[in-house]
């Protein structure tokens, strides 16, 4: 299964308590973003295959040819559309009421999905500032209205340059409720634009959005992927309660290697989707922690590898925890 690396994981670090970031020297003033890719990849070498960026904070024709060059033998795996990250957009891009603000939003997805088509790369929306803040704050029909239009004019685009559309939920942050929040509701965002005949549509599961939510990464692998709609993952962990895009295997080390078993099960990798790590070490380096979460992934899935997959399987149908339990903890060596 081949690898890319969402660059944001060398940036300062910020947070709302920390504005200039734990890892100040890397603002994208003193470091900017071909310099990353250049670390990146001279720390990293051939473990991360691609590299995917938002659009158009850290990638744009602007510095198209430099980050390229920086890549070397790397490809641009994936762009992700970044209007949570403009100020312009704080009550919402594709919702917003403004009609004016909401038709710049959906301008600049647009030119996000040409960008990606002219280049190859497959487009990932987070619509993670299209939601509300409070009760009464919002028209909840037009809103979803307005986001589906927006994303389905985005996936139109990347159809006819022969790119995927990944849609990738979120519970909250920055808005306090996204609307396309849960699995449930992107797989609804996902079947409405397929009935469009917009069959490019799949989902990116990022796994700590889904222990956020309480939601099973195994089990949501199998069911995308049953239905077609498996497009991407973004492998990190967390405590789950906020964001925290640790470190593979951390935390939730259990569900990540049931979540290994069905991804070999379902052969993942075959179409050529990758495991794209999605991190953020506030305080850690940066290289090594990429670099700890792509070890500590290949062991995970080599622990799945050694499961007895049939036995398992009877188990399964038995709904026999216990057998399971017997199998996994084999394969781990006891």
């Amino acid at each position: 299964m081949k690898t890319s690396l969402g660059i944001w994981a060398f940036g300062p670090m910020i947070t709302r308590f920390v504005p200039g970031g734990y890892q100040p020297s890397h603002d994208y003033e003193a470091e900017p973003v071909a310099a990353k890719v250049e670390r990146a990849v001279a720390g990293l070498g051939d473990l991360i295959d691609g590299y995917e960026f938002h659009f158009p904070q850290e990638l744009s024709p602007a510095n198209l040819d430099e980050v390229r060059a920086a890549l070397g033998d790397h490809d641009i795996y994936a762009l992700a559309t970044g209007l949570h990250l403009d100020a312009r957009f704080g009550r919402g891009g594709l919702v917003n009421p403004d009609p004016g603000v909401r038709a710049e939003a959906r301008r600049i997805t647009r030119e996000a999905a040409e960008f990606a088509g002219q280049i190859g790369a497959h487009l990932i929306i987070w619509p993670g500032i299209e939601g509300y803040n409070y009760p009464f704050q919002t028209p909840y029909v037009d809103s979803w209205r307005w986001l589906i239009e927006g994303i389905g004019e985005a996936a139109e685009i990347c159809k006819r340059a022969g790119v995927k559309l990944f849609l990738e939920h979120k519970n909250s942050e920055p808005a306090m409720k996204i609307l396309m929040r849960n699995i449930g509701m992107t797989i609804f965002v996902a079947e409405k634009l397929r009935s469009q005949g917009l069959d490019n549509v799949q989902i990116n599961m990022d796994w700590q959005h889904l222990i956020m939510n309480g939601e099973h990464l195994p089990e949501y692998a199998a069911l995308l992927h049953s239905e077609g709609l498996l497009g991407h993952l973004h492998a990190n962990s967390g405590w789950g309660v906020t964001d925290d895009d640790n470190m593979v295997g951390a935390t939730a080390f259990m569900e990540t290697i049931e979540l290994a078993l069905e991804l070999r099960r379902c052969n993942y990798g075959a179409g050529g989707e990758r495991l794209g790590f999605d991190l953020y070490p506030y305080t850690e380096d940066q290289v090594a922690a990429v670099r700890r979460s792509l070890i500590q992934w290949r062991f995970i899935d080599s622990v799945a590898a050694r499961i007895d997959d049939q036995a398992l399987r009877e188990a399964q149908q038995a709904k026999d925890a216990t057998r399971a339990y017997e199998l996994v903890y084999a394969a781990l060596g006891a």
